[in-house]
C-alpha cells in the first residue's frame, strides 16, 4: 500500500471510529435512566465485546507471554478505566459535556511535558491549553457556580486521564517499528484488552446482582420507545468492538497526533446525537465554550513535542528511547503502561 493510501485508509478508519465511539454515551444513557447501574451497562459493553473478540484473542495469545505489561495496561486504563469513568459521569451530566471535559486530555500532556517532565513546550500549545480551560469554563458554566453536577464533571475528568492510555498504547506498534522490532498485533491487543477490562469490571461491578429482566423490555430515548437488546447490541459491536479495532488501526497509519485531531469529531457527533436522539440542548455559552475545547485541543495536540525517531505516540511528553521505554514500561505497572510512560512523550491523547 502507498503512503498516500495509507494515509486515505486511516483517515476513513479515524472517522469511522469517531462516529461509533461518539454513539456510546447516547445509546448508554436511556439504559441508565431505564434503571440499570452505568457500572452494569460498562459491564455488558466490555464483557460482550470480549466475548466477540475471543476468537481473535486466541489467534495471538503469544502476545500474553510477549506483551504482558502492554495488554494489562490498554485493559486497565484504556478498556475499564475510560469506559467505567464515562458511563457514570453520563448518568449525572450531559454526554456532550463529559465528552468536552474529557477533551482536557490535550492539557494533561503538556502538563506533563512542562511541569514533570521538565521539558519546553511552545507557545502555539500553550495557547492551545488555555483555550481549551477557558472553553471549559464555558461548557460547564463556572459563572452560574457550576451547573452540573461536581462528581459527574470528576468522573468525566477521570475519563480524560484514562484516555491518554488509549492513543499513547494504540501507538506502541509504532515505536516497535522505529526500533527495528516486531509490533504487536493491534487487533490483538484490543480483544486481550477487553478481556483483561471484562475481568476487572467483573469484580467491581458484580453483575450477579443485576436485573437482568431490564433487558427484556425497552428504554425510552427522547419520547421513543427502544427495545434494550438493541441498544446493548449498539453499544457492543458498534460503539466498542468497532470503535477500537478502527481507532487503533488508523493510529498505526496515521500517527497518534493525526489521529486524535480526526478524533476530536466524536465530542462534535456525540453532542449533536445526543441533541437530536436524547433531546439535550446545549446553551450558546455552551456550543461556544465547546469549540474552543476542541480548538485548543487541536492545537495543543498539534504542537506538542516529538521524538526525533518517529511519532511517539499520544502522551505527555516524549520517548527518548525505545530501551528505555521499555525499561520505564516493565516498571510502570498499572497506571499507564509501557507505551503510556513513552508518550507521555510525544503527542497527546485524546477522544
Amino acid at each position: 500500500m502507498h503512503a498516500s493510501q495509507g494515509r486515505s485508509a486511516g483517515l476513513g478508519l479515524a472517522l469511522a471510529s469517531a462516529f461509533a465511539f461518539g454513539g456510546s454515551g447516547v445509546a448508554a444513557k436511556p439504559l441508565i435512566e431505564a434503571g440499570l447501574d452505568p457500572l452494569h451497562v460498562v459491564w455488558l459493553r466490555v464483557a460482550g465485546a470480549a466475548l466477540v473478540m475471543l476468537p481473535v484473542a486466541w489467534r495471538h495469545r503469544d502476545l500474553v507471554r510477549g506483551r504482558p505489561v502492554l495488554l494489562l495496561g490498554f485493559g486497565l486504563l484504556a478498556v475499564a478505566g475510560v469506559q467505567a469513568c464515562y458511563f457514570a459521569a453520563i448518568s449525572r451530566i450531559p454526554v456532550g459535556v463529559a465528552l468536552l471535559v474529557e477533551y482536557l486530555a490535550p492539557a494533561l500532556v503538556l502538563g506533563w511535558v512542562r511541569f514533570v517532565q521538565r521539558r519546553p513546550v511552545t507557545r502555539a500549545a500553550a495557547v492551545g491549553v488555555v483555550l481549551a480551560v477557558g472553553g471549559l469554563a464555558c461548557v460547564v458554566e463556572v459563572w452560574s457556580g457550576l451547573s452540573f453536577d461536581a462528581v459527574g464533571l470528576l468522573l468525566a475528568l477521570g475519563a480524560a486521564c484514562c484516555q491518554v492510555g488509549y492513543f499513547v498504547l494504540s501507538d506502541q506498534g509504532s515505536q516497535d517499528s522505529a526500533a527495528g522490532a516486531e509490533p504487536p498485533h493491534p487487533v490483538g491487543v484490543i480483544a486481550y484488552g477487553l478481556l483483561i477490562g471484562a475481568v476487572v469490571l467483573t469484580v467491581i461491578a458484580r453483575p450477579w446482582g443485576m436485573d437482568w429482566s431490564l433487558l427484556g423490555d425497552s428504554a425510552a430515548m427522547n419520547g421513543s420507545d427502544v427495545p434494550a437488546w438493541l441498544l446493548l447490541a449498539w453499544i457492543v459491536l458498534l460503539a466498542t468492538v468497532i470503535a477500537y479495532v478502527t481507532g487503533v488501526i488508523s493510529v498505526r497509519l496515521l500517527s497518534p497526533a493525526v489521529a486524535g485531531v480526526v478524533a476530536c469529531l466524536e465530542a462534535v457527533i456525540a453532542t449533536v446525537l445526543a441533541w437530536v436522539l436524547l433531546g439535550e440542548h446545549l446553551s450558546a455559552p455552551q456550543l461556544f465554550g465547546g469549540s474552543l475545547v476542541l480548538i485548543g485541543a487541536f492545537i495543543a495536540q498539534s504542537s506538542t513535542p516529538k521524538t526525533a525517531s518517529g511519532p511517539v505516540a499520544s502522551g505527555p511528553g516524549e520517548a527518548q528511547g525505545q530501551g528505555e521505554q521499555e525499561d520505564r514500561g516493565a516498571a510502570r505497572g498499572g497506571g499507564r503502561t509501557v507505551a503510556a510512560e513513552e508518550k507521555l512523550s510525544a503527542e497527546r491523547a485524546a477522544t
